[in-house]
């Protein structure tokens, strides 16, 4: 099991995150509480930005 880094808030609900010490750039932590979805910007210092929402194309 992986360490978490819980000094990081969601950027919706201000809920605390357990984001993963061994995260990379692009991935996705979810909130516990809101369910929003924030991506990793950057590492040092880390930051989270809201996640990308993926729209459906309809085979376009």
């Amino acid at each position: 099991m992986s360490q978490v880094a819980t000094n990081q808030c969601c950027l919706e609900c201000e809920a605390t995150l357990d984001v993963p010490t061994d995260c990379v750039i692009g991935e996705i932590v979810p909130c516990a509480e809101c369910g929003t979805e924030m991506e990793v910007a950057t590492l040092h210092p880390l930051t989270l930005d809201l996640a990308p929402e993926i729209e459906e194309d309809w085979g376009e």
